[in-house]
Parts: C-alpha cells; structure tokens; sequence
C-alpha cells in the first residue's frame, strides 16, 4: 500500500504537499537574506520564489530588502482565516447584490405603452463582423473628422501594427491628434511599439492593466469589441453622440490616472506615481513587480529611490509625505 502524506495545516487548506515541505525547509531560514535561504534549500532565488509563489500571494511569505520572512503555521492558519472570513463577506456581499438585481431582470424586458411615448428612435449604430479591421478603421478615420483617442491593451500582438502605424502618421501630418493607452507590460513585451507610436506623435500614456479594447474619433464615432474585451469581432459601431460623449468621458479619467511616457529615446517610464499608488495599497515588492511588469530588482531599487526623494525611514512615511506633496 503506498503511503501517505501526513495531514497538516497548510495541506488541510488546500495546498500540495511539495509546496508544504518547501515551506517547512524556509520556515528555518526565516530572516536570512533570500540568497543563503534558497542555498539552503538547493535552489536559487528565483527558484525558490517561483515554488513559493501560492504563498508569496497569501502574504504567508515575504521578500523585504532581500530578506526573507516566513510566518509560523500558527501565523499563516490565522492570516488564512481572516482572508476566508473576507472572501465569505464578499461572496454575501455579492450574493445580496445579485438578490437585488433579480427585479431589473424582468424590469429590462418592460416597455412603455404607446401612450406614455411621444417619439421611438433606434440607436445610431450597428454591430458588425468580417473585413479587416486596420482597412475598416483607416477608411474610418479618413471619412471623419476631430482627434483619435484609443485604449490599447494588446493589439501589439496582432499582425497590423505596421499599418496602423502608417494611419498614425498621416492623422498627426493632417493636425489631428492621437492619444493611446498602454498597459504597462507593453514595455516588457514590445517596447518597440510605443516607441515607435511615440516617434509617429501619437501621445502615449501607461497604465497597470487596460481592460478593453476602445477606439473613438472626436465625438462622432466609437468602435468596442462586442462584449468588451479583446477580440476584433464581433464589434460595435456607436454612433449616438451621448453614447460616444460618455466613452470620451471614460477614456479622460483613465488619462487623468495614467502615467506619461518621458520620451521616445527611454524605455522604461516614469513609475513614481504608480508605485506609489501600489505602496499605499500595501502591495508587496512581488505584487508590485507583476501588476506593474517590471523586475523585482527595479522595484526594490525604484522603491528606495523614492524613500531618498521623499526623506522617508519607512514606506508607511513615504506614503504619507507623498500624499502631503499630492503624488498619490
């Protein structure tokens, strides 16, 4: 009969049993700088953090100023407590809501009677599929007028980049404006393609994550994938001027939240006010690293940079003196 694995905390909450003995070895080295805790334990740090990584994200494990720091089963089983007790106000929290929302069900089939209505007019607008989207937007902006504003979450990965290059550059010769926004991972996966949309005089701006795709000319026209995200088609062509107006309005508060690349010539940005914004978050170094698509090393150097700037001993300080100095 093969044997089995003990039963312990951690496996009890779901968690392999490789990843727990993993733990059980590190939980000896916790306070040891990261690279004599990963020799310990016959890997590297990059190793031993990619093994580690289900309890980096629980917080059970942390990496601070190249230290590591394990809690004790006891630490961990109450932190994990309080993150189900949390999950569970959500979950009813959301439940509730949806309780709620059960009415407009029906409510969203209801119509007025034709005595209550002066006037029935369909929306200006159409969901559409097939063509090649860059020739269907080229002939777009080109038979309109007024600026082009665009959210870009990962078209660099579809074969027409080029083109759309070449309608950036006629647009900004015209005097139209183009203004983008990138996710910052962009800048891992292919820098290139704001560099060369910069070059172009398109303005591009960064943010963490960038949910759909979006595209508006001035306030006439908007195109969405259909439902949102990041698909080509099916795709809405929205006309209604109210319609495209809220989009517009949508697309300046991402703008007014968003981060400028410096210039053309650099390839990483500017990432004060996104760390900061992180930080007061209370990310950790691994989280911010992910979320904003940089290394670990740039964070931890970027983030002792900015305590410098700020005059700040702690990150709780540099918080507070950024938001004083209204970075956040």
């Amino acid at each position: 009969m093969p044997r089995s694995e003990p039963t312990t905390v951690l496996t009890a909450l779901g968690f392999s049993p490789a990843l727990v003995r993993t733990y059980e070895a590190v939980l000896r080295q916790s306070g040891q700088r990261l690279g004599w805790a990963a020799a310990a334990v016959s890997r590297t740090p990059e190793e031993l953090l990619a093994d580690l990584e289900p309890l980096v994200e629980r917080g059970i494990v942390r990496v601070v100023y190249d230290r590591i720091h394990v809690e004790t089963p006891s630490q961990a089983l109450a932190r994990l407590i309080v993150a189900q007790s949390e999950a569970a106000s959500r979950s009813h929290a959301e439940l509730a809501a949806l309780a709620k929302a059960v009415p407009m069900l029906v409510a969203g089939t209801a119509r007025p009677r034709e005595d209550e209505v002066t006037d029935v007019a369909p929306i200006d607008g159409e969901i559409t599929t097939g063509g090649d989207p860059a020739l269907l937007i080229g002939a777009l902006i080109r038979q309109s007028m007024g600026d082009l504003v665009w959210l870009r979450p990962d078209q660099w990965r579809i074969r027409r980049e080029d083109a759309m290059l070449q309608v950036i550059r006629d647009l900004v010769a015209e005097g139209r404006r183009s203004r983008a926004i990138y996710p910052m991972r962009v800048l891992q996966e292919a820098p290139e393609v704001v560099r060369n949309r910069a070059a172009a005089g398109e303005q591009v701006r960064l943010l963490p994550e960038v949910p759909t795709r979006m595209f508006i000319i001035g306030t006439s026209h908007a195109v969405l994938p259909e439902p949102l995200g990041f698909i080509d088609e099916p795709r809405s062509l929205v006309r209604q001027q109210g319609l495209v107006e809220a989009l517009v309005l949508l697309f300046e508060q991402l703008w007014d939240r968003a981060d400028p690349l410096p210039g053309v010539e650099q390839s990483q940005p500017d990432l004060r006010r996104a760390l900061v914004r992180q930080l007061a978050a209370g990310a950790h170094d691994e989280q911010i690293a992910r979320q904003l698509g940089i290394s670990l090393r740039t964070v931890r150097r970027r983030v002792a940079d900015l305590m410098t700037d700020l005059g700040a001993d702690s990150r709780f300080q540099a918080g507070v003196e950024a938001a004083r100095r209204g970075w956040v």
